[in-house]
């Protein structure tokens, strides 16, 4: 009864060893090694001979691409012109040759890829490539790496942080020795993270705008302080609420580099704040500026002629940019009688139309035909 497996792909292999033949005057080990290199200096020469020709083809390819874009390019102004131009009969000429030619290299280089496998398929095997890892696996024991939330999802999440914390993370900034800080970090562990450096950063930029420099400066440091424990916390791959003390210890017997790389840290945090606070003060002078200039627009009815303007119909805008009067009037006639009425009121109240004696009075019947 057969098996049903063909193993007569197995008859003929042949494995090639280093250690097949040896040699009484020269040390076996050193001999292994040595041939040992020579053949996997020979394996890498021919695994370069073929990437080299991938590339090769692969340039040549690109090479021929550009070739028969120029050539469609140039066959189709030859149709536009007629045939008559010699300067482009020229360049038609010379692109064909070249296309042609890479054409050919392209057919070369294909076959020689076709004999290199050919080549590769024969090599015997050896101690190197007999067999292959199936799966390599290894295992650290590491804090994994958390999901980051989405930027909305933050910053609600920080809003959130700073209504519930917001007393004891502002008693925290006006800390201002080593231990007093490590002390409250330790009866508050839950102020260890990223909000309360965001928090920090918001009271600074608070106190800037209140022209506070000093509390600034003051919270600024201690901003610098909770981002230094969190750097050190990445760097460590530990929760920040287990490496604070560290920081502590590290900061109060810190060599010159590093109390110079917190406070240059410190100088930059008070710079951007500085900058952030100068920033919101001219938004909040233009919003003003703007509102004073919305207010002098209004018109008789308490309206922004702007705003009315943007909500009216097309045709009705139309009008008021041509300053048709007639135009307008056939807007309102073409539309439902209360939606017109509805706009035309709107225009009256914002000041873009001002009514004439004659049509206040006839406004003024209209009222009271309706009261009656």
């Amino acid at each position: 009864m057969s098996s049903g497996i063909d193993y007569s792909a197995w008859d003929h292999i042949y494995v090639s060893d280093d250690e097949d033949v040896t040699c009484p005057y020269v040390d076996t080990p050193s001999l292994f090694r040595m041939r040992h290199r020579s053949r996997l200096e020979r394996m890498a020469e021919f695994q370069q001979r073929g990437e080299d020709l991938e590339n090769d083809s692969a340039e040549c390819r690109r090479l021929l691409e550009e070739a028969q874009g120029r050539l469609a390019y140039l066959e189709e102004r030859r149709k536009e012109c007629g045939g008559g131009d010699q300067e482009l009969e020229a360049e038609l000429k010379k692109t064909q040759g070249e296309v042609k030619k890479l054409e050919k290299d392209e057919r070369s280089f294909e076959k020689l890829i076709k004999e290199h496998q050919k080549e590769e398929k024969k090599l015997p095997w050896n101690v190197d490539t007999i067999s292959k890892d199936g799966f390599s696996k290894s295992v650290f024991n590491i804090k994994p790496a958390t999901k980051e939330e989405p930027k909305e999802e933050k910053v609600e999440t920080h809003e959130t942080f700073g209504e519930k914390y917001g007393k004891e993370i502002k008693h925290f900034g006006m800390l201002r020795r080593w231990d007093d800080s490590q002390k409250y970090l330790s009866d508050n562990p839950h102020l260890v993270c990223e909000a309360t450096a965001n928090c920090l950063v918001v009271i600074c930029i608070d106190f800037e705008i209140d022209e506070k420099h000093a509390l600034m400066e003051q919270v600024a440091h201690q901003a610098i302080v909770m981002q230094f424990i969190l750097d050190l916390s990445r760097a460590m791959k530990v929760d920040p609420r287990g490496c604070f003390r560290l920081f502590f210890s590290k900061i109060k017997t810190a060599d010159k580099p590093y109390l110079d790389a917190f406070n240059h840290e410190l100088e930059l945090l008070k710079e951007r704040v500085r900058s952030c606070a100068r920033v919101r003060m001219e938004n909040a002078m233009k919003e003003v500026e703007e509102e004073e200039k919305r207010q002098k627009r209004l018109g008789p009815g308490g309206l922004d002629p702007v705003e009315v303007y943007e909500s009216l119909p097309k045709e009705m805008q139309r009008s008021f940019d041509e300053k048709n009067i007639q135009l307008l009037q056939e807007a309102i006639n073409r539309m439902d009688p209360e939606e017109g009425k509805y706009h035309l009121k709107r225009c009256i109240d914002s000041g873009l139309w001002v009514l004439d004696s004659e049509d206040q009075d006839g406004e003024d019947e209209d009222e009271d035909g309706e009261e009656d």
